[in-house]
């Protein structure tokens, strides 16, 4: 069921950029059992073993993220090291914690299915694209890097809408997104391995991990090699309404 579910999720996921995690939490939640805090650091395993397949794909593909990737990450890596100890520190509760998510999500997720992507020229594209200097690059690539650590997604789920939205063709974001969400989350599961040995079960639960990302490896391989083939339009909406939902789902859980 596991498989499953990682191989759904992600194949349709990495055209935008997304491992899927952030949409497998509720299934780790609901039908896994798995338990909080633990389940954050089970998601970035998952991310750990999954992308590799998508990113192999874009490889052969000559997408690489080349220097928009190498910004990211660095960003992202010493923001979900802070994430996780936030999580493990302040925010404990499953209350705490869906509120949150909601509050992360549900903007972006109406940024993304309410706006339509500039259909001027490749120069006027470009154009918008560069409106995010690389300094503020860098730092809200730290921020969602640190928002992702708490969340279990590495940080590159929240980058992908926002640079998407910016202008950048998902053909670039992407690869360059899922490169930064591997580094990331490899980061996040080793800060939270330390952190178990004086905090408790906060390790990941392995085997679930492996499970998820194992379907995850075809999913992604899957859903990079169709993204070519998928205008950008319609994988702006699919994240934004999936984004929607998920907000929509974790705000009745905190409010209940």
């Amino acid at each position: 069921m596991a498989l499953a579910a990682a191989f759904a999720v992600s194949a349709v996921a990495t055209p935008a950029g997304v491992s899927g995690a952030v949409l497998l939490l509720p299934f780790q939640v609901s039908v896994l059992g798995t338990p909080s805090p633990a389940v954050t650091p089970t998601n970035l395993l998952y991310n750990v073993v999954s992308t590799p397949g998508a990113l192999y794909r874009y490889r052969r593909q000559r997408q690489t993220g080349g220097r928009l990737a190498l910004i990211l990450i660095t960003g992202t890596l010493p923001g979900v090291v802070a994430g996780s100890v936030i999580r493990v520190e302040l925010v404990p509760g499953p209350r705490v914690f869906d509120l949150l998510v909601c509050a992360l999500l549900a903007p972006l997720g109406l940024w993304l299915a309410a706006t339509r992507q500039d259909r001027d020229s490749d120069s006027h594209r470009g154009r918008a694209a560069r409106r995010i200097p690389v300094p503020a690059l860098i730092l809200l690539a730290a921020l969602t890097g640190c928002a992702g650590g708490i969340y279990g997604i590495g940080g590159g789920a929240i980058l992908a809408p926002v640079l998407i939205g910016s202008g950048r063709p998902a053909a670039e974001v992407a690869p360059a997104a899922l490169a930064s969400t591997f580094v990331t989350s490899a980061g996040g599961v080793l800060t939270f391995t330390l952190l178990s040995v004086h905090h408790g079960l906060v390790a990941p639960n392995w085997p679930t991990g492996i499970a998820l990302g194992l379907g995850g490896i075809a999913g992604g391989y899957t859903g990079a090699r169709i993204q070519s083939r998928l205008p950008d339009t319609l994988i702006r909406r699919t994240v934004g309404v999936f984004a929607i939902a998920i907000a929509a789902r974790y705000l009745a859980s905190g409010l209940t």
